[in-house]
């Protein structure tokens, strides 16, 4: 068992009326948990359970993997606040050669430039998604092509695809009938999620025309109208909530 696979193990995450969508059950050996009524509660209280979080990925080629200081605090605390889960404030700053990669199920990137992986990293991420962690990409506007480009290195026999709008990652915790909402308008073309399946899994998640991680950050950053900021963290509570989740 890996850290990666220890560490979703330990959530056990009853979804609200999903009796059977506890967390990596198949890996851990364990029974699901009975559904709960109200918002999705972690069933462990384990204090450990405190450094539970997001990774932003600090990827090489120039792009800026930093931008948007505010937005994954303000994510973190919506995770917690509407699922119960035990998620730490801030997220963690990890690379792809960093032992802290196996300790987060979800690790996040962005920016507006280049990206850039070495033949190691894209090794590395493909072994860390084919072990149970999650990729969310989310264009910021600018990094478009070079991430097709190094994503496709890393999965050159899985291309991006998008997902189809009754995936759970639209349904998990909120109902996104028409997928991931539009957060800014930019060049005016329509929000699209694409991903990588392996097998029935998803294991990347890539945000396209949407900007969703710039309405995760403090209202007063972009002046987003309160109906996207909460249509934003709304999203990101069901990209999280799937990452950590044994859905299909």
């Amino acid at each position: 068992m890996t850290r990666l696979t220890a560490l979703l193990c330990a959530l056990l995450v009853p979804l609200a009326g999903r009796p059977h969508c506890g967390l990596w059950i198949s890996d851990c050996g364990l029974a699901a948990p009975a559904a709960v009524s109200s918002n999705p509660q972690s069933a462990i209280r384990n204090p450990q359970l405190a450094a539970l979080t997001i990774g932003r990925l600090h990827y090489d080629g120039g792009g800026d993997w930093y931008t948007g200081p505010s937005k994954l605090p303000n994510l973190l605390a919506a995770i917690r606040q509407r699922t119960g889960l035990a998620v730490a404030a801030r997220e963690r700053v990890v690379t792809l050669s960093s032992p802290e990669l196996w300790d987060v199920p979800y690790l996040y990137m962005t920016g507006h430039g280049n990206v850039h992986f070495s033949d190691e990293d894209t090794q590395t991420l493909r072994r860390y998604l084919e072990q149970g962690g999650f990729l969310h990409a989310d264009d910021d506007y600018g990094m478009d092509k070079s991430f097709r480009r190094e994503i496709a290195r890393v999965f050159p026999d899985h291309p991006l695809v998008e997902v189809p709008l009754n995936h759970p990652v639209y349904h998990v915790v909120y109902d996104f009938p028409k997928g991931i909402p539009k957060i800014h308008e930019h060049d005016g073309l329509p929000a699209q999620g694409f991903g990588i399946f392996l097998g029935d899994r998803l294991v990347v998640y890539y945000s396209y025309q949407s900007d969703l991680g710039d309405g995760w950050e403090d209202p007063e950053v972009h002046h987003d109208p309160p109906e996207l900021h909460e249509a934003a963290l709304r999203m990101g509570v069901n990209l999280f909530t799937y990452a950590v989740s044994a859905l299909p």
